[in-house]
């Protein structure tokens, strides 16, 4: 097992993606604490995915909820050796309907909240001094803009800019920031996205969902597992001379 004795944290794990990877780190040997504004989503993840996982609710938008968080898994007696910056939030509009509460809300989760739970969880990590292993989900749409998505790339786009930054200031105390840049992955959020496509594009519900997967060179969506590879590399000691990358796990649909 390639992360047995390890604390990984997933934020935004009660589903998708998160939920995904929490499981296959505590396969893996981890201790999971499994993280979500919805804490009662979140315990019963923890309690589906067993091996000692448990759940903290936690807000990344909160400073006082992100230091609640690595204040719970102090008292637990647990070093954190492993975190994935996973929770976000989408939301879409053509760029002249675009708002500011859309702005500020994207922008403070998948932004200043993934950015102060690294920064909550690197003070630990160096204080701690034993290294560690930081992975920032980001996503294809950081890799270019998409006319109706502006706000939503913007903030990936800074995932990867951040992941590149952290990365090179944080391995001084053996702290490995990379990053993951998903394709398009079925998960229930894209029933939301699908829903804002067809509303904008006037599709019919579903279409968008069907073409996308059917443009990805592999030939189908993502599924949340599809991500899970990836994560044990980069949290485990065969990625320690990986620093500041992130690695596009999309079927095909980028290269870079």
């Amino acid at each position: 097992m390639k992360l047995e004795g390890k604390t990984a944290i997933v934020t935004g794990a009660a589903g998708g993606i998160g939920r995904a990877i929490a499981g296959r780190y505590a396969e893996e040997g981890a201790t999971v604490v499994v993280t979500d504004r919805n804490r009662d989503r979140a315990s019963r993840v923890a309690a589906e995915i067993g091996h000692g996982a448990y759940a903290v609710g936690l807000d990344v938008t909160s400073e006082s909820s992100i230091a609640g968080l690595i204040d719970e898994v102090d008292q637990r007696s647990h070093a954190i050796d492993i975190l994935v910056n996973n929770a976000a939030v989408f939301d879409m509009a053509p760029v002249l309907d675009v708002t500011r509460a859309s702005y500020d809300l994207l922008f403070d989760v998948n932004v200043k909240g993934l950015f102060f739970t690294l920064q909550a969880v690197a003070a630990h990590m160096a204080k701690r001094d034993r290294g560690g292993k930081i992975i920032n989900i980001s996503s294809q749409a950081g890799r270019r803009g998409e006319a109706l998505v502006s706000m939503y790339c913007a903030t990936k786009a800074a995932v990867i800019s951040l992941t590149q930054s952290a990365g090179l200031d944080l391995i001084r105390h053996r702290i490995n920031v990379n990053g993951i840049a998903p394709g398009v992955v079925d998960t229930p959020m894209w029933d939301r996205v699908d829903a804002l496509f067809a509303r904008h594009e006037n599709r019919p519900i579903g279409e968008k969902k069907r073409l996308v997967g059917e443009a990805v060179p592999y030939g189908r969506m993502g599924v949340p597992d599809d991500q899970t590879g990836a994560a044990v590399f980069l949290a485990s000691s065969d990625s320690d001379y990986i620093v500041a990358q992130t690695l596009n796990v999309d079927g095909g649909n980028w290269m870079s």
